[in-house]
């Protein structure tokens, strides 16, 4: 077993293991910044972020997006304090700005189960977008909920519960800069 180093941000929390250190995530956010502009060479793009847990990786992703574009966000909760979604999906905040005739990129931290990304999958397209593309950082594979398949991917995940990077449980471990398995 890996020795984790003791992180004061941690809050005395103990982590099976670091499983992407800052540097791999910037080296990726900022890869992938690349590939999403090469993908919309045209249109208007608007990046969607889910908050809270994609705040930071929203925006680091559209700094590197060398394009011209629009970021809102949309808010919705199925997880509590457990570390299992409950797969009761809540809109907490439904952005205003219109989607008719716009590339959108439903930015994601991770897509777990996948009953929140179907339900705002469905939502949104209802709204007539030019199109609809689903950009998370973590993919655990295990969803079988969507029926929309993820654009652009950061890394795999393990299905452990994950942390660090915008990913928290009960709203702790946002701000840790990278990402980490609890232990």
């Amino acid at each position: 077993m890996t020795i984790v180093p003791v992180d004061p941000r941690l809050m005395g929390r103990e982590v099976k293991r670091i499983v992407f250190t800052e540097r791999q995530i910037a080296d990726r956010v900022e890869a992938l910044g690349s590939e999403i502009a090469a993908a919309y060479p045209d249109g208007e793009l608007l990046a969607l972020g889910l908050l809270k847990g994609s705040f930071m990786f929203t925006a680091d992703l559209v700094r590197h997006i060398p394009r011209p574009l629009q970021v809102d966000f949309i808010v919705a909760g199925s997880y509590g304090a457990d570390t299992v979604s409950s797969g009761n999906v809540r809109l907490l905040y439904d952005p205003e700005t219109n989607l008719e005739g716009k590339h959108v990129l439903l930015v994601e931290d991770i897509v777990d189960s996948g009953r929140t990304m179907q339900k705002l999958v469905e939502l949104l397209e209802l709204r007539r977008p030019r199109s609809l593309q689903i950009c998370a950082l973590l993919h655990k594979h295990i969803a079988e909920h969507l029926e929309h398949p993820v654009r652009f991917v950061g890394f795999d995940a393990p299905t452990e519960f994950l942390v660090g990077y915008g990913l928290d449980h009960a709203e702790n471990f946002r701000h840790v800069p990278y990402i980490a398995s609890l232990a």
